[in-house]
């Protein structure tokens, strides 16, 4: 589990808070995410370099206690260091093709069984589908045919929220996801610190 010499991102995850210590503790682990519209397919999921975004994650799912399994009670922050292994890279021009591939098999696999394909969905105002079944169909059909590669984990950008000025190509929400697949990719979990004002940011 320890013997490669990888290349290590750092992504964090917003849960309740007894969840976060927990983990922290070395008590428990955190559960993958197996719903049909989660954006990346199966797995745990993180954002990349942006604790902020997890925390407003968590935030929101206390305001929304219909959208998980368990209730948030104290939005909290845990991070983790992540070895991406091989990873399933949205933001490389090598594995478009890949996930390409992923939806034409999902199309001709249903097609063939009468079954209807699943598509992205809005939740109420959103101006991004924010329900990915049809992206998540597609994910997890690559991880099921793509048998000359195991990806460890899934990365891809996501642009959302309100552009930043008008006509403006940024959104506030914008961010980079890592989905973990194979949970040994996780090789440690911290709690994230403030900075010291004193000191600059390296």
């Amino acid at each position: 589990m320890y013997s490669s010499l990888p290349s290590f991102v750092l992504g964090f995850h917003g849960c309740d808070k007894q969840v976060g210590e927990k983990v922290l503790a070395g008590k428990d682990r955190l559960n993958p995410s197996q719903n049909d519209y989660d954006w990346l397919g199966n797995g745990i999921y993180f954002w990349e370099n942006n604790p902020n975004r997890a925390l407003d994650y968590a935030k929101e799912l206390k305001k929304y206690p219909q959208r998980v399994k368990s209730i948030i009670k104290t939005p909290f922050v845990i991070g983790a260091i992540i070895d991406l292994g091989c990873c399933l890279n949205l933001l490389d021009a090598r594995f478009i093709d890949v996930v390409k591939t992923g939806y034409k098999l999902l199309q001709q696999t249903l097609k063939k069984s009468n079954v209807e394909m699943p598509k992205n969905k809005h939740i109420g105002t959103s101006r991004e589908p924010l329900l990915r079944n049809l992206d998540c169909a597609v994910i997890q059909m690559v991880h099921q045919v793509d048998t000359t590669q195991k990806y460890d984990t899934v990365r891809g950008v996501f642009t959302e929220g309100t552009p930043l000025y008008e006509n403006s190509g940024f959104q506030e929400k914008s961010h980079i996801q890592i989905c973990v697949v194979n949970p040994n990719c996780i090789k440690g979990y911290f709690y994230p610190l403030d900075p010291i004002a004193a000191f600059p940011i390296p």
